[in-house]
């Protein structure tokens, strides 16, 4: 099943980013639900399992920003080693 949200709910994409659901596909109850998701940097549209999808942060509802997303984005910010290896080179 496919359920359209509106309005989006702003999220983050464990590994992707920043970004707002814009829909939701339920496959039953052996599968986990997958958020279809428009990243705020790329414009990219996702579909990202339950499990790597967390709520944005909301001031007004005092949801602050968790730690996983600030691990997510400290990882996504480090140079690859591959890449420094190469540089190094």
């Amino acid at each position: 099943m496919f359920t359209q949200l509106n309005p989006t709910i702003p999220l983050h994409v464990m590994e992707k980013g920043d970004g707002y659901a814009i829909g939701m596909i339920d496959y039953g109850q052996e599968h986990n639900l997958i958020w279809v998701t428009v990243l705020n940097d790329s414009g990219e549209i996702w579909c990202a399992p339950n499990p790597s999808v967390r709520l944005g942060r909301n001031w007004t509802m005092g949801r602050k920003q968790s730690a996983l997303i600030d691990a997510d984005r400290a990882k996504a910010a480090e140079p690859c080693a591959d890449c420094s290896e190469a540089v190094a080179a």
